[in-house]
C-alpha cells in the first residue's frame, strides 16, 4: 500500500509546506495554508494499468451511450430545477441562508421517495429526535425513512454500504470529517476530503446524493471552491426568512437548464410548489401609481413575470445614491447616463432607487428597458398603463437591442391579460399571433418614453 503524509497548500499560490505557519512565504498570504494528505505514488502502477487494459482510448463512435433516467422527486418545481427529476449517481450540493428552508425540503424529499426506494438522511447538525419531531410537525410519511446522526465519514460511508439507499442526504458537509486529517471539522481540507470521498462514493455505487452547505456572509457555499466544481448540480435557496416564498436556482447542472428557478411557500406544512409563480409577483394596485411596470423575465426555460419599481428623489447629498434590490448596480449607473446622453433626461441631482417585487434577483439584460420606463415614471410622476408589460436590452449607444425568447415572453404576458408590449424591433412577432395585444416595436431609447405614454 502506498503510504500517506500530512503536507500544508496554500490556498492562493499552491505553494506546499511540511509544517503549517501563519503566512505563507511564496506569496506572503496570511492564514492561507490548509492540511492535506498527499500519499506517495507506485511507480510501477502506469505499467500494471496498460497491461490490465485500464486506461485504453476510444472514439465517440464506439461508446454505447444509455438514455439518463431520471427519478421524480414528487415536487414538480424541484424536479423542474433539477432537469426533470434525480439521476442515478449525481451529486447535487444545495446552499443557502441559516433557516430558509434547506433542510425542510430535503426532509420532505426524502420522506416522500422513501415509499418507493430507499433513503438515508444523515444529520450532522441535529440529533434524531430534532429531526424526526421535524417530520412529525409538518405531518410527513415516516416508516421508511432511515436516520444517522453521525459526522465521521469513513463510519457514514460504512454505513451506507450496509444499508445500500438509492438516495442519501447529509446535512451538512460542513459538519463532517475524516481522521485522515487532523483539523477541525468545517475547515477546507476537511469539507475537501470529505466531499471527495463522498463523490467517489456516489459514483461507485449510483447513490443520488445531496450535500447541505453553509453560506458565508457574502453569500458564498463556505469551504472550498473546487467543492462546486466536485458535484454535479449546485442550488442556491434565495428570499428573505421575513417573506412566505422561497426560490431554488440552479446555477450549475449538468443534466438541465442553468438559472432554472422553482419557486415554492413557506407553510405550517413545509415548502408547498407554487403552480403559477408570475401570479405571485403581480399584486399590484387598485390604480397605476408611477415608477412601476411588468416586465417578463426568461428564468432558465420558462417566463415569468415580474414587477419593477423605481424611485426618483431629489437627493441633498454630493454623491447621489443609486440603490439596487435584485438587480445590478453598477448596470444602473451605466442605464442612467444612456439616459442622460441619448433621451436628454438628466438625473445626476436625483437619488435613484430601483427594486425588483417579492425578493427575485433579474440577472439578464433584458430588465434595462423597464427599468429605464420605470425611472422616467417615477421623475415625471406619470403612471404608466397597468396592462403594459416591456422587455429590452439598452446598449451604449441607446440602441435597443433583441433578448432570446422573446415570443415566449409575449405569450405569457398575453395569458396574464396583458394588453400592450414595448419590445425590441427585432422581437416584433412577424404575425399578428397575440390577438388582443398591442405590440410596439422600438430601435433607440428616445422612442420609448413616448410609446409608454401614448
Amino acid at each position: 500500500m502506498p503510504k500517506s503524509k500530512i503536507i500544508y497548500v496554500c490556498n492562493q499560490c499552491d505553494a506546499q509546506f511540511p509544517k503549517w505557519a501563519g503566512q505563507c512565504t511564496q506569496c506572503g498570504v496570511w492564514n492561507s495554508l490548509s492540511e492535506e494528505v498527499m500519499v506517495a505514488k507506485n511507480s510501477t502502477a502506469g505499467s500494471r494499468f496498460i497491461e490490465e487494459g485500464i486506461g485504453q482510448v476510444t472514439t465517440l463512435a464506439k461508446v454505447e451511450v444509455k438514455p439518463t433516467v431520471t427519478v421524480t422527486t414528487h415536487s414538480q418545481e424541484l424536479d423542474r430545477v433539477l432537469g426533470g427529476g434525480i439521476v442515478a449517481g449525481s451529486v447535487i450540493l444545495m446552499g443557502g441562508e441559516p433557516g430558509i428552508g434547506k433542510s425542510t425540503i430535503l426532509l420532505q424529499t426524502l420522506c416522500q421517495m422513501s415509499q418507493t426506494q430507499p433513503a438515508l438522511y444523515v444529520t450532522g447538525e441535529e440529533s434524531i429526535w430534532q429531526t424526526t419531531l421535524r417530520a412529525r410537525r409538518l405531518q410527513l410519511p415516516e416508516e421508511n425513512l432511515k436516520l444517522l446522526a453521525d459526522t465521521q465519514i469513513e463510519r457514514i460511508i460504512a454505513c451506507a454500504q450496509r444499508e445500500q439507499p438509492k438516495i442519501m442526504v447529509i446535512d451538512s458537509i460542513q459538519t463532517i470529517y475524516t481522521e485522515l486529517l487532523q483539523s477541525a471539522p468545517g475547515s477546507i481540507s476537511q469539507v475537501r476530503e470529505s466531499a471527495a470521498q463522498l463523490v467517489r462514493y456516489a459514483k461507485q455505487t449510483g447513490v443520488a446524493l445531496f450535500l447541505v452547505g453553509h453560506v458565508t456572509k457574502e453569500g458564498t457555499i463556505a469551504g472550498p471552491r473546487v467543492l462546486e466544481h466536485m458535484v454535479d448540480t449546485v442550488l442556491y435557496f434565495e428570499g428573505n426568512s421575513d417573506s412566505r416564498f422561497r426560490v431554488i436556482r440552479a446555477t450549475k447542472n449538468r443534466f438541465g437548464a442553468v438559472n432554472e428557478l422553482g419557486v415554492f411557500a413557506m407553510t405550517d406544512r413545509g415548502l408547498l410548489e407554487v403552480k403559477n409563480p408570475s401570479s405571485i409577483f403581480l399584486s399590484r394596485y387598485d390604480k397605476p401609481v408611477a415608477g412601476s411596470i411588468i416586465m417578463p423575465t426568461w428564468e432558465g426555460s420558462r417566463p415569468l413575470l415580474v414587477e419593477v419599481q423605481a424611485l426618483v428623489d431629489e437627493t441633498r447629498l454630493a454623491n447621489p445614491r443609486r440603490v439596487t434590490v435584485g438587480l445590478e448596480q453598477n448596470r444602473l449607473s451605466m442605464l442612467l447616463a444612456v439616459l442622460h446622453r441619448h433621451a436628454g433626461i438628466v438625473t445626476y441631482d436625483q437619488d435613484v432607487f430601483v427594486n425588483a417585487v417579492g425578493g427575485i434577483r433579474i440577472l439578464e439584460t433584458a430588465a434595462d428597458l423597464p427599468i429605464l420606463l420605470s425611472v422616467i415614471s417615477s421623475l415625471r410622476n406619470r403612471a404608466l398603463p397597468m396592462d403594459m408589460i416591456a422587455f429590452g436590452e439598452v446598449g451604449l449607444a441607446g440602441e435597443i437591442r433583441p433578448v432570446q425568447s422573446g415570443q415566449e415572453r409575449l405569450r405569457e404576458a398575453c395569458k396574464q391579460g396583458f394588453k400592450r408590449a414595448i419590445v425590441p424591433k427585432a422581437n416584433m412577432p412577424k404575425k399578428a399571433i397575440f390577438k388582443g395585444m398591442d405590440v410596439i416595436g422600438i430601435e433607440y431609447l428616445h422612442e420609448a418614453s413616448a410609446a409608454a405614454q401614448s
